[in-house]
C-alpha cells in the first residue's frame, strides 16, 4: 500500500489542537502561571471589559458552566474580579485586574515567539491561510460567510471530496 497522506481531517485537527495546546500551555504556565484557556479568557475580558460570564462564553464558544469554572479559577488567582451589573441583578461583570494585565504582559512574548514558530514552519502564505481555514471552521457550517454553500479552503493537491479515506 503506498505511503499517502492522512487526510482524515478531524483527527488532524484533534491532534494539532492537543500538541499545539500542551506546548502553548507549557509556556504560558512557566512565563506567568496561566493556562492558554484562561490567557484566552483574559484577551476576551480586556476586549470588552464589564461582560458578562454569559458573554464570556459565548465569546470562547463554551458552555456556560466551563466558564463559571474558569472565572473562578480566575478570581482565586487574583487575575479578574466580580462586579455586580448594574442593570441585571443575578448577572456579575467581569474586569481584568493590575495582576491580569500584568500576566498578560508577562506572558505576550512567548505567545509572539510561538506564533513566530508556527509562522517559520507554515510559512507567511500557509500561516494565513491556516488561520482563515480554522476561522471558517470555528465558524461552523452556514455560519461562515457565504453560507453554507462556501467553497472549502484547500492546499494545494487537495480535493474538495470529503467522503472515503479523505474524511475525519
Amino acid at each position: 500500500m503506498p505511503d499517502t497522506p492522512d487526510r482524515r481531517l478531524y483527527f488532524l485537527l484533534q491532534r494539532a489542537a492537543h500538541r499545539l495546546r500542551v506546548d502553548a500551555d507549557r509556556r504560558c504556565l512557566a512565563a506567568a502561571d496561566i493556562t492558554t484557556a484562561q490567557l484566552g479568557a483574559l484577551y476576551a475580558i480586556r476586549a470588552a471589559p464589564g461582560s458578562t460570564q454569559q458573554e464570556l462564553a459565548r465569546t470562547l464558544g463554551q458552555r456556560e458552566s466551563a466558564v463559571t469554572a474558569l472565572v473562578g479559577r480566575l478570581v482565586g488567582a487574583g487575575l479578574v474580579v466580580r462586579r455586580s451589573h448594574p442593570d441585571q441583578h443575578r448577572a456579575v461583570q467581569l474586569e481584568l485586574t493590575r495582576d491580569g494585565a500584568e500576566a498578560m504582559h508577562r506572558v505576550q512574548p512567548e505567545v509572539d515567539r510561538f506564533n513566530a514558530e508556527l509562522r517559520r514552519m507554515l510559512g507567511e502564505d500557509g500561516f494565513d491561510r491556516t488561520s482563515e481555514a480554522l476561522r471558517l471552521l470555528a465558524e461552523g457550517p452556514g455560519r461562515a460567510s457565504g453560507g453554507p454553500g462556501r467553497r472549502a479552503v484547500h492546499g494545494a493537491g487537495e480535493s474538495e471530496h470529503t467522503g472515503g479515506k479523505g474524511s475525519a
